[in-house]
Formats: structure tokens, C-alpha cells, sequence
């Protein structure tokens, strides 16, 4: 989808930004093993504040596509990692069931905080109005 206007702008970067971060940081997590705790724990920081960053940068135009679509995203990953055991018995590989969770791990610290400040952000703006 290409954006149409500027105030969008740092939020679409921030989201492609943490969404390539959170894909390739459960990629190699996986592959890696979980050996380093310091990176993991870094990278995950680093997924939440650009989450933070995207979510108080969402126009107010695009709140309502923005959570419908964010709390989407949340379930829907809840529920993945949910079923990862059970896709690890139906693939009979554990391998992928590490990078599922992994993945979806990360882009729930993406998700999660964004979708709460833009939730906040609008409790706020009807509470004024």
C-alpha cells in the first residue's frame, strides 16, 4: 500500500523498520539458538520503542483501520503461538515451531505497545471532545 500522505511517514517507517527488525531478529534467534540472552533482550527493546514511536505517530484519520487492524494482528499472533506446539505435532519439525514463536514473538513487541498508545491516544481525544 503506498502512502498517500506525509503525516503517515514516520510511522510507515517505523513499523517497516521493526517489522524486517522482528522477522529477521526470530530468524536468527532461531537458527542461532537462544544462547545470547543480551541480544534478545535488545532487540526486543528496540521492537517495543518502535512501537511506541509508530503508534504516536498513527493520524487520527487512520485510528479506527489502524486498531481494527492492530488487534488483528495481536490475536492472531496470541493464537500462533498458542498452536505452535500443535503445528510442531502435525509438521513433526520443532524447528519450525521455534521460528513461529519467535516471529510472532517479536511482532507482538511491535504490535502491543503501539496498539496501546493508539488506544490512549484516542480515550483521550474523545474525553476532550
Amino acid at each position: 500500500m503506498p502512502i498517500r500522505s506525509r503525516e503517515n511517514l514516520i510511522a510507515a517507517w517505523a513499523f517497516l523498520i521493526a517489522v524486517i527488525l522482528a522477522v529477521a531478529g526470530g530468524i536468527a534467534t532461531t537458527l542461532v539458538g537462544q544462547g545470547n540472552n543480551t541480544i534478545n533482550q535488545t532487540l526486543l527493546g528496540i521492537l517495543s520503542i518502535f512501537g511506541l514511536i509508530a503508534g504516536y505517530f498513527v493520524a487520527e484519520k487512520d485510528v479506527k483501520t489502524f486498531l481494527i487492524a492492530s488487534v488483528s494482528v495481536v490475536i492472531v499472533s496470541s493464537a500462533g503461538l498458542q498452536g505452535g506446539v500443535l503445528s510442531a505435532a502435525i509438521l513433526g519439525t520443532v524447528q519450525v515451531n521455534k521460528l513461529l514463536a519467535n516471529v510472532l514473538g517479536a511482532l507482538m513487541f511491535i504490535f502491543v505497545p503501539s496498539t496501546i498508545v493508539v488506544a490512549l491516544k484516542t480515550v483521550f481525544s474523545i474525553a476532550k471532545s
